[in-house]
Protein backbone atom coordinates (compact mmCIF):
# COMPACT_ATOMS: atom_id res chain seq x y z
CA UNK A 1 0.00 0.00 0.00
CA UNK A 2 1.17 3.59 -0.79
CA UNK A 3 1.79 6.27 1.91
CA UNK A 4 -1.34 8.29 0.76
CA UNK A 5 -3.73 5.69 0.38
CA UNK A 6 -6.16 5.10 3.38
CA UNK A 7 -8.41 2.09 4.59
CA UNK A 8 -11.68 3.54 6.29
CA UNK A 9 -14.93 2.63 8.04
CA UNK A 10 -18.10 4.09 7.59
CA UNK A 11 -21.28 4.73 9.54
CA UNK A 12 -24.45 5.95 8.00
CA UNK A 13 -25.99 8.39 10.49
CA UNK A 14 -28.58 11.00 11.13
CA UNK A 15 -26.32 12.34 13.93
CA UNK A 16 -22.83 11.56 13.40
CA UNK A 17 -21.27 14.07 16.19
CA UNK A 18 -23.85 12.13 18.58
CA UNK A 19 -22.80 8.51 18.03
CA UNK A 20 -19.00 9.75 18.57
CA UNK A 21 -19.94 11.16 21.74
CA UNK A 22 -22.02 8.00 22.39
CA UNK A 23 -18.92 5.78 21.78
CA UNK A 24 -16.99 7.43 23.82
CA UNK A 25 -19.17 7.40 26.71
CA UNK A 26 -19.28 4.00 26.46
CA UNK A 27 -15.23 4.09 27.04
CA UNK A 28 -15.74 6.21 29.84
CA UNK A 29 -18.35 4.57 31.47
CA UNK A 30 -15.87 0.92 31.23
CA UNK A 31 -18.81 -0.59 29.22
CA UNK A 32 -15.99 -1.35 26.30
CA UNK A 33 -12.52 -1.74 27.50
CA UNK A 34 -10.65 -3.12 24.20
CA UNK A 35 -10.55 0.14 23.04
CA UNK A 36 -9.71 3.61 24.20
CA UNK A 37 -9.07 7.06 22.70
CA UNK A 38 -6.30 9.61 23.01
CA UNK A 39 -6.01 13.68 23.76
CA UNK A 40 -6.61 14.08 19.72
CA UNK A 41 -9.47 11.84 19.72
CA UNK A 42 -8.30 8.80 18.09
CA UNK A 43 -8.93 5.09 19.08
CA UNK A 44 -6.76 2.16 19.58
CA UNK A 45 -7.28 -1.43 20.59
CA UNK A 46 -5.88 -2.19 24.03
CA UNK A 47 -5.40 -5.80 23.70
CA UNK A 48 -2.02 -6.18 24.53
CA UNK A 49 -1.13 -7.72 20.99
CA UNK A 50 -2.79 -4.93 19.43
CA UNK A 51 -2.40 -1.75 20.93
CA UNK A 52 -1.02 1.01 18.81
CA UNK A 53 -0.64 -0.87 15.92
CA UNK A 54 -2.59 2.11 14.42
CA UNK A 55 -5.48 4.37 15.16
CA UNK A 56 -8.81 5.34 14.24
CA UNK A 57 -9.17 9.14 13.55
CA UNK A 58 -12.80 10.13 13.04
CA UNK A 59 -13.67 12.52 10.94
CA UNK A 60 -17.40 13.73 10.85
CA UNK A 61 -19.47 14.61 7.91
CA UNK A 62 -22.77 15.19 6.04
CA UNK A 63 -25.29 11.62 7.12
CA UNK A 64 -21.63 9.68 7.89
CA UNK A 65 -19.22 9.29 11.12
CA UNK A 66 -15.73 7.75 9.30
CA UNK A 67 -12.39 6.40 11.07
CA UNK A 68 -9.28 6.87 9.40
CA UNK A 69 -6.67 4.11 9.81
CA UNK A 70 -3.18 5.55 11.13
CA UNK A 71 -0.08 3.68 11.33
CA UNK A 72 2.74 4.13 13.54
CA UNK A 73 5.33 5.95 11.84
CA UNK A 74 7.90 4.38 9.91
CA UNK A 75 5.78 0.95 9.61
CA UNK A 76 3.56 0.11 7.18
CA UNK A 77 0.12 -1.16 8.27
CA UNK A 78 -0.13 -5.27 7.76
CA UNK A 79 -3.49 -6.53 6.10
CA UNK A 80 -3.80 -8.41 9.66
CA UNK A 81 -3.61 -5.00 11.81
CA UNK A 82 -6.27 -4.01 9.70
CA UNK A 83 -8.70 -6.77 9.30
CA UNK A 84 -8.39 -6.42 13.26
CA UNK A 85 -8.50 -2.78 13.70
CA UNK A 86 -11.58 -2.09 11.59
CA UNK A 87 -13.35 -5.31 12.07
CA UNK A 88 -13.39 -5.48 15.68
CA UNK A 89 -14.25 -1.27 15.71
CA UNK A 90 -17.37 -2.24 13.60
CA UNK A 91 -18.11 -5.20 15.97
CA UNK A 92 -17.82 -2.67 19.22
CA UNK A 93 -19.90 -0.47 17.48
CA UNK A 94 -22.88 -2.64 16.54
CA UNK A 95 -22.43 -3.68 20.29
CA UNK A 96 -22.58 -0.62 21.91
CA UNK A 97 -24.32 2.03 19.69
CA UNK A 98 -26.54 0.11 17.20
CA UNK A 99 -28.73 2.22 17.44
CA UNK A 100 -27.72 5.13 16.33
CA UNK A 101 -25.93 4.52 12.56
CA UNK A 102 -28.05 2.49 9.89
CA UNK A 103 -25.14 0.75 8.46
CA UNK A 104 -21.49 0.21 9.08
CA UNK A 105 -18.75 -0.40 6.18
CA UNK A 106 -15.14 -0.93 5.84
CA UNK A 107 -12.86 -0.42 2.88
CA UNK A 108 -11.44 -3.04 1.40
CA UNK A 109 -8.23 -1.17 0.03
CA UNK A 110 -7.16 2.08 0.93
CA UNK A 111 -9.01 5.32 0.04
CA UNK A 112 -8.12 8.93 0.51
CA UNK A 113 -7.66 10.32 4.12
CA UNK A 114 -5.73 6.81 6.18
CA UNK A 115 -2.26 7.28 6.86
CA UNK A 116 -0.80 3.77 6.58
CA UNK A 117 2.80 3.94 7.15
Amino acid sequence: MQSEDKLAVHFRTNDPAKLLAAYKKVIDDGHVTTWSYDKDGDFTHTAEQWIRKAWLTPSISQGELVFYILGPKEVQITTTVYAIYHGRFIESMLRHCDSLFTSGTASSLPEVGDIIG
